[in-house]
């Protein structure tokens, strides 16, 4: 696995986690495409950083991976790094950590 690529694809994550769950988009896009989906499953899943994350991360795993074990423990762990990225760079002043909840 090369590292360059490795590094390039937690920012990578991170960064497409990011638009499709926090910001509008260029020509607010993302927002319309998260007002379409509503509350179905895609909408519930683009409301919460660390779900989408891990679906985001899927097709990096897959590509970075050399055989099964190294795809699946890259996929989770560039969901880990985007979520831990998330932290880092969110000031969250109620301290109580993610703000989705599971029914």
């Amino acid at each position: 696995m090369n590292i360059l690529y490795l590094i390039l694809s937690v920012f990578a994550v991170w960064r497409i986690t990011h638009l499709l769950n926090k910001e509008e988009g260029p020509f607010d896009i993302i927002f319309l495409i998260r007002k379409k989906a509503g509350n179905s499953v895609f909408g519930k899943l683009m409301d919460c950083f660390y779900c989408l994350s891990i679906w985001i991360a899927l097709p990096f795993g897959l590509w970075l991976g050399t055989n099964w074990i190294e795809k699946i423990l890259a996929w989770l762990a560039l969901s880990g790094a985007a979520a831990w990225l998330e932290q880092a760079t969110t000031k969250n002043d109620s301290g109580n950590g993610p703000t989705h909840f599971e029914d």
